[in-house]
């Protein structure tokens, strides 16, 4: 056995407990009220932003994330706060450049933060660099990060090799992060002690509970020779989670790994967040519950929900057996990366696509492509050749960094978004989403900011306080049956409404606009495609772009639209060549499979 020392522990409560359980919905004003509690149990650290509390914060909650983050450093004075953030992707879905990753650590280093766990979806250490050295430069802790998965090529040696490369970068410790709950308990084991026996700085074990072996995950790493655990307390623990930190606390409580932390203390803030997490339950999952399926599709619960409700929109949920099938299928074909954002949608959408159109391939998101063509980096295995060719035809492949490609970029975002932006901090949110976080700054400046609404606590008899029961139904679509349950409403936006509803149990968030004259007579506002000119989509989403305009001529396999859907791109293509005639749509239109979108003459 390892040589005993005491066990330092993270709680991530405050960010990846409630992103992996409510969708990262809590709100600052249900954090502070504890956060005096929580500064006093002797934390080595307190997980409070980064991930998708940056997205939620703007997109749903209307809060300034940088105004939670300086508020909980207020409260929080006694205790390390931590950020995930993604490397060159910072806390958005694309590579940023350099000076946008350089300006964004340092304030985030200015605003409170003391640990950045950087990591990247490939676990390619060169764009890890600019992070790093941001946070070095800051004089903050720079953690590395491992993302943990399994594959022919996935060994503990090149993990090993991955952490010697960060700790000559500067790491201060190292993270294993199992996103997915893939560690089995002796792997972690293995691991770690190979870890251990090359590098001579702290080993810190991040694993979710999604198949249930996270607790006894952590326990062999503490044998190997770990030195930190990631827990969540343990009323937002376990299932997609994380291991209870009380659990853990008792079950080293006596032991040559006493953690020191009280477990009274403990208890008095899980009884505040239970109260909490009802407020929530709009929000909550069956897909996030512990299944140890994730052992053998590897499909992490936050990815698997977002399955479910796409293949739902295509009345396919049959299917997602299919689905679950062809995403290692489709991850081999790509070299195997990692599930964790981006490339856990990237991949995930990609095998929706080939098992809904029959044929693999026959759609290649593009994102598929840009990750082909070296746009996210290296591959940790090599791709499809075939497939790589189908994709970028004869396009040269990147083989450098990403970021080397792009050009300084700040100085043209602060010009952009103009007088909106009030504060560094302000370009920030609109470089991570530039729609989006416009939206965001004018609501603010327009005083129109408006959260969503949170449906009232259950009065304990089904009812909720202040409210009538949800209303439940029954729908018929072309002879196919469907529980409805309306459970909620809420704004979003200007003549927009949100409403909370489940279909056959899971839930969902649809937005309502008003009728327009047209709908409202009985019409349909979009005809269906049934001539070789007619232009619709495979899979239903947003348009992203429309890239052409009437009369404009356009060849077969042209593309002339592009979707979004699962926050990926998928081009819209001509079906033969001709004149546009007539485009239907608009950016930001939801459209379904079979409308027409366009048509070409």
């Amino acid at each position: 056995m390892s040589q005993a020392k005491k066990i330092e522990v993270t709680d991530v409560i405050l960010r990846d407990a409630h992103q992996s359980l409510i969708a990262t919905r809590m709100r600052t004003e249900d954090m502070l009220p504890i956060c005096e509690k929580l500064d006093q149990v002797g934390y080595w650290s307190l997980e409070v932003w980064g991930g998708a509390t940056f997205d939620a914060c703007v997109r749903f909650l209307k809060e300034d994330p940088w105004e939670r983050l300086r508020q909980l450093r207020a409260a929080l004075p006694n205790t390390r706060l931590q950020m995930l953030l993604r490397g060159q992707n910072l806390l958005g879905y694309r590579h940023y450049a350099d000076d946008v990753v350089e300006a964004f650590v340092a304030k985030a280093a200015q605003n409170g933060i003391d640990v950045f766990r950087v990591f990247d979806a490939l676990n390619d250490i060169r764009n890890l660099e600019t992070a790093m050295k941001a946070v070095k430069k800051a004089g903050k802790h720079a953690q590395g990060t491992i993302c943990y998965t399994t594959s022919p090529v996935h060994t503990p040696e090149l993990f090993v090799k991955q952490a010697i490369a960060m700790r000559e970068m500067g790491a201060d410790s190292i993270a294993i992060k199992d996103m997915a709950g893939l560690l089995t308990p002796y792997a972690t084991y293995d691991l770690v002690r190979a870890l251990k026996a090359e590098l001579d700085i702290p080993i810190v074990v991040h694993s979710h509970s999604t198949a249930g072996l996270a607790p006894l995950c952590q326990l062999k790493a503490i044998e190997a020779g770990a030195d930190r655990i990631d827990t969540a307390i343990s009323s937002f623990a376990s299932g997609t989670s994380h291991p209870a930190t009380e659990t853990q606390v008792a079950a080293l409580k006596g032991s040559d790994y006493d953690t020191g932390l009280d477990l009274e203390r403990l208890a008095e803030i899980a009884d505040y967040f239970r109260e909490v997490r009802k407020k929530y339950h709009q929000f909550e999952s069956e897909f996030t519950r512990e299944d140890v399926s994730v052992q053998i599709n590897q499909v992490p619960g936050g990815m698997m929900s977002n399955l479910a409700n796409q293949l739902k929109e295509q009345n396919a949920l049959d299917r997602i057996r299919e689905v679950f099938a062809e995403i290692p299928q489709v991850r081999k074909d790509l070299g195997y990366p990692p599930l964790v954002t981006p490339t856990s949608q990237i991949v995930g959408t990609q095998a929706v696509y080939n098992v809904l159109a029959g044929e693999r391939y026959k759609t290649i998101t593009n994102e598929v492509k840009r990750y082909l063509q070296g746009g996210y980096g290296a591959a940790p295995a090599p791709v499809d050749a075939e497939l790589q060719k189908r994709a970028i035809g004869n396009e040269s492949v990147d083989v450098g960094r990403p970021a080397d490609l792009l050009s300084p970029e700040l100085n043209n975002l602060r010009e952009e978004i103009g007088e909106l932006a009030t504060s560094e901090e302000d370009v920030l949110t609109f470089a991570m989403f530039p729609d989006l976080g416009r939206e965001f700054l004018q609501q603010r400046a327009d005083g129109t900011l408006k959260p969503e609404e949170l449906l009232p606590i259950d009065a304990g008899n089904g009812m909720k306080l202040g409210q009538a029961p949800a209303s439940e139904f029954k729908i018929e679509v072309h002879g196919e049956a469907y529980d409805i349950a309306v459970t909620g409403v809420g704004e979003f936006g200007s003549g927009k409404r949100k409403i909370y509803m489940s279909l056959d149990g899971v839930p969902e968030e649809v937005i309502f606009e008003p009728l327009n004259e047209f709908v409202a007579e009985g019409g349909d506002s979009r005809k269906k495609a049934s001539e070789p000119g007619h232009v619709t989509t495979a899979m239903p989403g947003n348009i992203f772009e429309v890239l052409v305009k009437e009369g404009d001529v356009v060849e077969a396999g042209q593309p002339i639209l592009v979707a979004e859907a699962m926050k990926m791109e998928m081009e819209i293509h001509a079906n033969i060549g001709g004149t546009v005639k007539a485009i239907y749509v608009a950016k930001g239109d939801r459209v379904i499979p079979g409308e027409v979108l366009a048509e070409i003459e």
